[in-house]
């Protein structure tokens, strides 16, 4: 089946969904990764590596670069490992990783190696609340003097994360009542008031860290800094420009050109087209959208909604991968997506997954899931290895096998943040109103939830990626009348709907089916989503991707890998418009695999000389391809996600 569509495949433009003066309103509010169990044979099985192997493996690396005793106050410059500006990022993603994992699984050991290094970071913290650990014991005279290039304020957004989770999940305020001194801390010192420093961070994070901070704490103080920072950010005369001539520099000299490698070239409420450092971009645009959300502020939206067809309909891999630059980690121009060369970070997918969910929220629009669907299982799940200790920084669409996956980075900010985001996969799973459920990710597994004042569990039973057929289970304790969402993904074309055994038809609205009735306990909802495998074509103007063709089968791109196809020239493959590629599942094979066989062909290179007036001969062969996600789990290998056809 051949869909030629653009590399983002159905994601549709968002501008006309909200305008200035628009209501902005947060309609659904995500079910709690605690409150969500995960039982499949997919996902299941990676949080069990991630929480057995990957956590345990960083907290290691982390104790042995000098990470976590860095924080200690009788840590010496010159003992150890030299320390980092970004070392307490890495520290605070890994808690917040940890964390998750206790909520669902306890765990004393771990739980006691958290309650040690939060004593650690506690040990560090200054008497007014400051707290850095690379600024306190290196260079303790230069607190605030360089927003622009350093991290003090990205690390302390990620602090505050690991806090926010470490008190969901445990009940305890050892680690939040610290990042609320420090929170207040900088209160105190960013601002607009006399005496205050107008500036802002140059990688953000601190804002959508302040957005959380609220909502655990209910202190606004912390959601008017988080609005702050977002509002003062690209404003002339830049304080960036004043800072750098402080420290006796000159600010034309600032190596990346432009602020827009750091959104800051102008007010980020007149920008509309993505810029810059793609995790940077991620973070901002999470923290927009949340403030858009809790203020209900309409003047953010223009710009949001622009930037995310920036992002989506013209800088976004078929992988859910965005930054193809490696000298700025981040984007160029539109349709400039090169697949040898893609840098396309870890961390920048899973960004992509945090703002798509955050658009998701503000009313469950299915092109924001469709976009966070096609990240998670693609881009963002390619940087880890299936056994949980070597990881991606970049993440490429070809390969000639120099790419390896590493066990660990100097800026080791990928596999913490993998580790956190599958720790908490179920808090993307479902959302709730007042008067619906949403089903956005089809995960087997169960949901406590309450709506329309009932208790409700709905469990999901489902072989989701590989297979289309989902039911789902209502269990209440009397019946009640809600509307049940379910997502029917970009990708599928066709799909049958039951309730309790007889079809229904429902038109799907935003993305969504939407079913309401009065339900009562034992009630079932049978969906089923065509997943044929599909041929995927780029949009003309990719110039990467002329001629050549990607497959698709449900949200898992594919690709093709030395090491299931010796002795072919993958570089040099061509699949023909005719070939049939049939799929089958491989349960031994990569943890279990779905995957994709057919024939395809190669120039033969035995012709003798340089250039000829012939075409050259081509050969036959058999091709096997197998998730993109999965690559490179055996070795270094040739691979390619795009392939010629003819």
């Amino acid at each position: 089946m051949r869909i030629a569509v653009a590399v983002c495949l159905v994601i549709m433009s968002a501008s006309a969904v909200w305008s200035v003066g628009d209501a902005v309103k947060k309609e659904f509010t995500p079910v709690s990764f605690a409150n969500v169990t995960v039982d499949d044979a997919f996902w299941a099985p990676r949080m069990k590596t991630n929480r057995e192997s990957t956590i345990p493996y960083e907290y290691q690396r982390c104790k042995d670069t000098g990470r976590i005793d860095g924080f200690r106050p009788d840590w010496k410059p010159g003992e150890g490992q030299t320390r980092h500006i970004f070392y307490d990022s890495d520290i605070a993603k890994w808690i917040e990783a940890a964390s998750y994992s206790l909520a669902t699984h306890p765990d004393p050991k771990l739980d006691k190696e958290l309650d040690e290094v939060i004593a650690n970071i506690a040990s560090c913290q200054k008497p007014d609340g400051y707290l850095n650990s690379y600024y306190v014991n290196v260079e303790p005279t230069k607190h605030w003097t360089n927003l622009r290039d350093c991290h003090e304020l990205y690390c302390a957004g990620h602090l505050i994360e690991a806090a926010v989770a470490h008190y969901q999940a445990t009940g305890k305020r050892s680690l939040l009542d610290v990042m609320c001194r420090y929170a207040d801390c900088i209160d105190r010192t960013f601002g607009t008031a006399d005496g205050k420093k107008r500036g802002y961070c140059g990688h953000e994070e601190i804002e959508l860290a302040l957005v959380k901070l609220y909502r655990a704490t209910g202190e606004k103080r912390y959601l008017e800094l988080s609005k702050y920072f977002v509002d003062e950010r690209g404003r002339k005369p830049y304080y960036y420009d004043s800072e750098a001539k402080a420290r006796g520099e000159d600010p034309t000299q600032f190596w990346a050109k432009s602020y827009d490698y750091c959104q800051a070239d102008k007010p980020l409420r007149d920008q509309r087209e993505v810029t810059g450092h793609a995790v940077r971009a991620m973070y901002i645009y999470s923290a927009m959208t949340d403030l858009a959300a809790e203020c209900q502020d309409s003047t953010l939206m223009p710009a949001l909604n622009s930037i995310w067809d920036s992002v989506t309909l013209q800088r976004m891999y078929l992988t859910g991968g965005i930054g193809p630059s490696a000298s700025n980690e981040g984007f160029t121009t539109a349709y400039d997506l090169p697949n040898e060369s893609a840098y396309a970070e870890t961390c920048a997918a899973i960004g992509l997954v945090f703002w798509s969910h955050r658009m998701l929220e503000l009313g469950c629009d299915g092109r924001y899931a469709d976009v966070m669907e096609r990240a998670l299982y693609n881009g963002a799940l390619s940087g880890v290895s299936l056994d949980g200790t070597k990881f991606f920084y970049v993440n490429p669409l070809a390969s000639h096998g120099q790419h390896e996956r590493q066990d660990w980075f100097g800026c080791a900010c990928c596999p913490p943040n993998i580790a956190r985001l599958i720790a908490s996969l179920g808090e993307y799973i479902y959302s709730q109103s007042d008067n619906d459920i949403a089903v956005h990710l089809y995960v087997q597994g169960s949901a406590k939830l309450k709506v329309g004042g009932q208790a409700v569990t709905l469990s999901q039973k489902t072989e989701y990626p590989w297979d289309g057929k989902v039911t789902i289970s209502l269990a209440m304790d009397k019946p009640s009348t809600f509307g049940l969402r379910l997502r029917i993904p970009g990708w599928c074309r066709s799909y049958g709907l039951k309730v309790n055994g007889k079809p229904i038809s429902v038109k799907p609205d935003l993305g969504y089916v939407r079913i309401e009735r009065q339900w009562t306990g034992g009630d079932k909802v049978e969906l089923d989503l065509a997943m044929p495998v599909e041929r995927v074509y780029a949009h003309p103007l990719v110039q990467a991707d002329v001629g050549r063709v990607a497959i698709q089968r449900g949200p898992i791109v594919y690709c093709i890998e030395g090491v299931d196809n010796k002795d072919i020239p993958i570089d040099r493959l061509v699949l023909p418009k005719s070939a049939e590629l049939k799929s089958s599942f491989r349960k031994s094979l990569l943890g279990g695999v779905t995957t994709l066989a057919g024939s395809a062909e190669y120039a033969d290179d035995a012709a003798s000389g340089l250039y000829h007036s012939s075409e050259p001969k081509m050969k036959r062969c058999k091709i096997t391809a197998i998730p993109y996600y999965a690559w490179c789990n055996r070795g270094k290998t040739d691979m390619a996600v795009w392939i010629a056809e003819r």
